[in-house]
């Protein structure tokens, strides 16, 4: 019997020593790993030799990989022991392996662990210096040009050889935008003498007069947004950013914010719907034989800045036609579905795309319901928006019920047709990253952390996401990656929400992969193929609006936003506004009394519907252990084809 006593005493021993392990964290040589591959060059880390992800599973005990067949109306049937299984009902896959050992422990030991402030202070910094790589580069090899070519190291404007080169030309109005979208990214990060520099170079060399025709849309967000944004921190009495204040500072960026959307106001003439025209030339107007479609997002996200506008100048003007605009999509939603399509005619109202779902075309025009309501306290842009999720909810959502119990597949939104809610086609785009971010503004955190989930394993993937990804072929289907901020966003949100240190290994995870594979000689570049890593000569001007200042804020504890009690929004390019007691009347319903008037929210209203503490739905119990369960986050692996 003696040696049964020994045998047992080693084990508790054993056992007792994991407990200790577990609970001190991960050594100091894995964050000196992590830190090292981190810091290293592009071309000593295109030559590392760690392993790029998890352990391979050999062929012959990997599962069959799961097809979300339940989202497609057939049954499927996977392999392996442990963990629930679908009910005869056929809503979703068996749930592979999983238990409460094997790979699982691994995302416990990766993702459940303190995160070390030194760490976190060091990916702060890294952050920092990754915007201002890029934006060094932008000022000395491409200002006064419109955007950075980081491979060629040199300037690129509108493409004035090829007017039909829509993806340039919508974008790019030779206005400095690089410039203007970075504008209170400098000042976010604290640095007050190159946010001064800036403004007074914006102020000094930039004008609107110019032969450009551009996107409504990417104008409104991109630029509006920016100035109206380094217009508000620089008034701002409070100054939370440090003394961002300019001397001899005459609202010049609201002057110059008013300039370029009366410039604007040209589309939204002689259409029949109050739908704008997707384009306007800044000098001209609208170009004769202009394109009578435009998507719902590009119509419809405008009201955001155009009511900011309005509300700091007392016209109205900006946000009726806005306003209009947001009215009229929303009242040609399908009457059976309460679904928007993506593509609309501003003449007729007929629907030239049905398609429906949660990315490009659609996005924020979501996302500015609610934003809307946030800043201006519209009831009926919460009551459109309350009612346009119910729709989502119904219509778009696939996969069981809850994020983090039951059985089937992992919660999803599809495309579908907005009459009869059938599924169009499988394949989801990097845009819709977004709407986890969004659900937590409304307090859905737990349906957030399994839609982040989905995505961040496609991200672990292929070390960025693919423009468009098949979820059935488990394959992208359109393959570059232009350094988009969304699914950053949504890590930042969400942490933001949970302080569930998972998000800050996300966080890193991101960081790594954009230094790895997007860093160039002369700032970062688009992945031209996100399998290849081959790269394609661009950096979009979000990059440093958006994706830079998300990683700098997941990573910066400490910063005013997060110590201001939600005072701030973020625009749907990342611009940050400060919820301003002058932004909180309408003067649009004195102008137009045929508007029905609109009742305003209380002040604490607003505070309990966009606080923190609206999204503390997720015990404290659970901040230290992983926000998806991990058998549900190994399924979702298995489901995009890392396992």
């Amino acid at each position: 019997m003696q040696w049964r006593s020994l045998v047992l005493a080693l084990l508790a021993l054993r056992l007792a020593g994991h407990a200790l392990l577990w609970l001190a964290g991960p050594g100091v040589g894995y964050y000196q790993q992590r830190l090292r591959a981190l810091a290293c060059s592009p071309a000593a880390a295109a030559q590392d030799a760690r392993p790029s992800g998890r352990p391979c599973l050999p062929a012959a005990l990997a599962p069959p990989p799961p097809h979300w067949a339940s989202f497609l109306g057939r049954a499927w049937e996977g392999s392996g022991s442990g963990g629930p299984s679908s009910s005869s009902g056929g809503r979703g896959g068996r749930l592979v392996g999983g238990g409460e050992g094997g790979l699982d422990d691994e995302y416990e030991q990766r993702y459940s662990r303190a995160f070390p402030a030194q760490l976190r202070a060091q990916l702060r910094d890294a952050a920092r210096g990754m915007f201002a790589f890029g934006y060094d580069n932008y000022m000395a090899h491409a200002f006064p040009q419109d955007e950075l070519n980081p491979i060629d190291c040199r300037g690129r404007g509108p493409d004035r050889d090829n007017p039909s080169n829509l993806n340039i030309n919508d974008v790019l109005g030779n206005y400095s935008l690089t410039l203007i979208d970075a504008l209170d990214t400098l000042a976010v990060m604290g640095n007050s003498s190159e946010f001064r520099k800036a403004v007074k170079l914006v102020i000094e060399t930039v004008s609107f007069d110019t032969d450009s025709t551009v996107q409504v849309f990417e104008a409104t967000i991109r630029v509006l947004g920016s100035l109206l944004s380094a217009h508000i921190i620089i008034t701002d009495a409070k100054q939370p950013f440090g003394d961002m204040t300019i001397k001899g500072y005459d609202n010049e960026l609201l002057h110059m914010a008013h300039d370029l959307a009366v410039r604007l106001l040209p589309a939204f003439e002689n259409t029949k719907t109050g739908i704008p025209f997707p384009r306007v030339n800044l000098r001209t107007g609208v170009p004769s034989g202009s394109n009578n479609e435009t998507c719902t997002a590009g119509a419809g996200s405008l009201l955001v800045e155009f009511g900011i506008l309005s509300r700091l100048l007392g016209d109205s003007t900006f946000e009726w036609v806005a306003r209009r605009a947001v009215k009229a999509l929303w009242n040609l939603r399908s009457n059976g579905t309460g679904l928007l399509g993506n593509v609309v005619n501003i003449q007729t109202g007929h629907w030239v795309g049905k398609q429906s779902g949660l990315g490009a075309g659609l996005d924020s025009f979501y996302e500015y319901l609610l934003k809307s309501y946030i800043l201006f306290g519209e009831k009926e842009d919460l009551e459109m928006f309350n009612d346009a999720y119910q729709s989502i909810q119904s219509h778009l959502r696939r996969g069981r019920e809850a994020c983090n119990e039951g059985e089937g597949d992992p919660p999803l939104y599809v495309n579908v047709n907005m009459f009869s809610g059938q599924l169009m086609n499988t394949w989801i785009d990097s845009l819709q990253a977004f709407f986890p971010g969004l659900q937590v503004l409304i307090g859905d955190v737990e349906d957030a952390i399994c839609l982040h989930a989905f995505y961040y394993a496609i991200w672990k993937r292929y070390g960025a996401l693919p423009e468009r990804y098949n979820w059935q072929l488990q394959a992208p289907d359109v393959l570059f990656y232009p350094l988009r901020p969304e699914l950053v966003e949504s890590t930042y949100l969400l942490y933001q929400a949970t302080k569930n240190p998972f998000y800050l290994h996300v966080g890193m995870d991101i960081l790594q992969s954009l230094e790895k594979y997007t860093r160039a000689k002369c700032g970062y570049a688009t992945l031209h193929h996100v399998i290849e890593k081959s790269k394609e000569d661009r950096m979009e001007s979000f990059f440093l609006s958006e994706t830079c200042k998300y990683l700098f804020l997941l990573f910066d504890e400490e910063n005013p936003v997060h110590k201001s009690g939600n005072r701030f929004m973020f625009t749907t390019e990342g611009h940050i506004v400060s919820l301003d007691k002058r932004l909180r009347v309408s003067l649009w319903q004195d102008t137009f009394p045929e508007e029905k008037k609109a009742e305003k929210i209380k002040r604490n209203e607003l505070r309990a519907n966009n606080s923190i503490s609206n999204c503390n739905r997720v015990p404290d119990e659970r901040r230290y252990l992983l926000p998806l369960k991990s058998i549900y986050m190994r399924q979702i692996d298995q489901m995009v084809g890392l396992i």
